[in-house]
């Protein structure tokens, strides 16, 4: 009788058990969003995965030289060309003044500035049909070469509609 009673409370205490695996549970959250273009007017990047985050411009040891960075934008407006400049000027900054790292971008291969007007980057024609452009990010060796350090500093691309 003892025997059996040992087993039936070993059966309830591993029944409780299994009940308390089965109810682990794990939680995951994640932020979803989307940006719906005017099909008339979009600049979009192809790839969506780089464009909020932090792109490292790679170091070759070998040539001790700093590359670029190269990302393609689908690109559209149903009614005349695509102008574009930048915000301010870009560089790479390592908080020494006199060792920015200034950049060179491109759109469509035309070089952009930070000038008030902008510049066509992409013609009438070739908006109106739509496309995929390229943008181009180049660093400028700096007068004396590259110094080390880490740098930071960001490009502020603004695209409007050129007026018809």
């Amino acid at each position: 009788m003892i025997k059996q009673s040992a087993i039936g409370v070993c059966a309830g205490v591993m029944a409780l058990v299994s009940t308390l695996v089965f109810a682990a549970r794990e939680e995951h959250r994640f932020e979803v969003s989307v940006d719906i273009p005017t099909l008339g007017f979009y600049v979009i990047p192809t790839e969506m995965n780089w464009i909020h985050r932090e792109q490292v411009l790679p170091w070759n040891i070998h040539t001790k030289s700093l590359e670029g960075l190269r990302k393609n934008f689908d690109v559209k407006h149903d009614t005349s060309a695509i102008e574009a400049r930048l915000e301010a000027e870009p560089y790479l900054s390592n908080g020494r003044d006199g060792q920015n790292i200034y950049l060179r971008v491109s759109f469509n291969g035309r070089e952009l500035s930070h000038d008030p007007r902008p510049r066509e980057v992409v013609s009438a024609d070739q908006a109106m049909a739509g496309g995929r452009f390229a943008l181009e990010i180049q660093p400028k060796v700096p007068a004396g070469g590259y110094k080390p350090g880490q740098y930071y500093g960001n490009v502020q691309l603004i695209f409007t509609a050129a007026a018809p």
